[in-house]
């Protein structure tokens, strides 16, 4: 795999947390020789990596995503297994949320790296200087929206880390203005990343020009969102592979199709006291078979099991199904396959993330998978500007069908002909077989107001967001308000 060289440097030149129970406020600002980095090309381009770094721990962003919808259950090994994501699937997590407070924590993280880049922009200058500050704008906008998804206002800061006793004096942000920190940054990078970056994994104008229709989008400005994604889609170089079988095969991974996607590989190893060290995808193991014996796949430990609805969501003839979804006791029938059953086991797998056979693996299997998150597709381009274009003000049924038939085509499907709220609802239909598993779900029930339909247990008015940690609030001097009902 073809990944972004991490450095040596991340702890040292990133003053930040590395353990799983660090909080980004319980961090004394160390400046050893902070002031003294940033004094070459290189040095830059080093901080910037660093930045990158903190995207492998969007692993649990992205279970969570699926496990707190209607797509999939918490599973594992009982009712006691990562309590905290338990909770989430039940809809009974608190502010003492373990992995919550993680995702706080790794996100924060992560915009603090790429603030420490900004922190420093104007102190030499070079050929293409741009273009990393391009990148480290670009992080801060994916992890601020990763922040924003989960919890709603948050503190932002901007070109400057996030230190200890800052807590004291920076409150949370109201929502709208991080978002409007977001677009900003994502307009930057837009105008000044290439079509192609200078290394596999790096963000591109076309990346960029995706996450903000995706910004756009959760904030209903269909016509912004409309506008981006059709540049993209009629300017980048991006297409739908026609074998879609091998989408999430190492072979599928940086494909045509790809518009951004998280590096992983197993270079480096961790243990589950510090599961964000890790360079490998976490998820995978997670989401693997119990117990597993028998071809093609590795044993995990059964979390985050799809549900009977995410697999009766799919069309007859539709190829996407077998991709998303494997129907263990079937496979187990068909090859000799042998499996244990886990907590609230449904017979069915993620199939797109969960480990083969053969994936190179030189540390512990479980935490050091290879295989890539496909963090937005061409095809999510495709179905949110379809979304943007029936939904603007100057709705366009006519391209928002192109769009989504597209998609449709794509899995053996006939077109569609609905106009108007119908097409609407046949949009947000596509998103949830198209996207299976890849954890958008929750999220797009949350911001299409379906979420109280669709979740059980949801409770409207307080599950929209997700507590901030109660830790952060007490070191802030309980200045930080709590999301409503918490």
């Amino acid at each position: 795999m073809n990944t972004i060289i991490k450095s040596i440097l991340l702890t040292l030149v990133v003053l930040l947390p590395t353990s799983c129970s660090d909080s980004f406020v319980e961090v004394k600002p160390n400046d050893q020789n902070s002031e003294d980095y940033f004094n070459t090309a290189e040095e830059f381009d080093l901080a910037v990596v660093s930045a990158y770094d903190l995207l492998q721990s969007t692993y649990i962003n992205v279970m969570l995503g699926e496990i707190a919808s209607d797509n999939t259950l918490a599973g594992g090994e009982s009712s006691n297994d990562a309590p905290g994501i338990q909770e989430i699937d039940d809809m009974r997590h608190t502010p003492l949320n373990a992995q919550l407070r993680d995702i706080w924590g790794w996100m924060f993280a992560g915009v603090n790296r790429a603030n420490y880049v900004m922190e420093f922009q104007n102190k030499i200058d070079f050929t293409g200087k741009n273009v990393l500050l391009a990148e480290a704008r670009f992080l801060r906008a994916y992890y601020y929206f990763e922040l924003v998804k989960f919890f709603g206002d948050v503190p932002l800061t901007v070109d400057k880390r996030f230190l200890f006793g800052d807590q004291f004096t920076v409150g949370r942000t109201p929502k709208a203005e991080v978002y409007a920190q977001i677009e900003q940054d994502l307009i930057y990078a837009s105008a000044n990343l290439p079509a192609v970056g200078k290394q596999t994994g790096r963000a591109t104008k076309g990346a960029a020009q995706a996450l903000l229709g995706k910004a756009y989008l959760f904030q209903n400005k269909y016509a912004e969102a409309a506008e981006v994604l059709e540049q993209l889609i009629t300017s980048g170089p991006y297409r739908l592979v026609t074998d879609y079988d091998n989408m999430f095969e190492s072979v599928g991974e940086n494909n045509a199709e790809s518009v951004f996607e998280v590096q992983y590989s197993d270079k480096e190893g961790a243990g589950f006291g510090c599961l964000q060290c890790s360079e490998g995808n976490v998820a995978v193991g997670f989401n693997g078979i119990r117990n597993y014996n028998g071809p093609k796949y590795d044993s995990g430990f059964s979390f985050n099991v799809p549900t009977s609805g995410l697999a009766n969501a799919f069309e007859p003839g539709d190829i996407r199904k077998r991709v998303a979804i494997l129907d263990i006791e079937a496979w187990a029938a068909s090859t000799g396959a042998t499996f244990v059953k886990g907590y609230e086991h449904t017979g069915y797998y993620n199939n797109k993330y969960i480990a083969r056979q053969g994936d190179l693996n030189t540390g512990d299997a479980n935490l050091t998978n290879p295989n890539n998150y496909r963090a937005i597709r061409f095809a999510d381009v495709l179905l949110m500007a379809a979304e943007a274009n029936n939904k603007k003000s100057s709705a366009d049924a006519i391209k928002s069908q192109a769009y989504l038939n597209r998609v449709r085509n794509r899995a053996g499907l006939s077109n569609t002909t609905l106009t108007g709220d119908a097409l609407t609802n046949a949009i947000y239909r596509e998103r949830r077989v198209e996207l299976a598993g890849e954890g958008h779900r929750f999220f797009d029930l949350v911001r299409t107001s379906k979420a109280q339909e669709s979740i059980p247990n949801f409770t409207v008015g307080k599950h929209e967001v997700f507590p901030i940690p109660a830790i952060e609030i007490q070191l802030a001097g309980n200045r930080w308000t709590q999301n409503p009902n918490y």
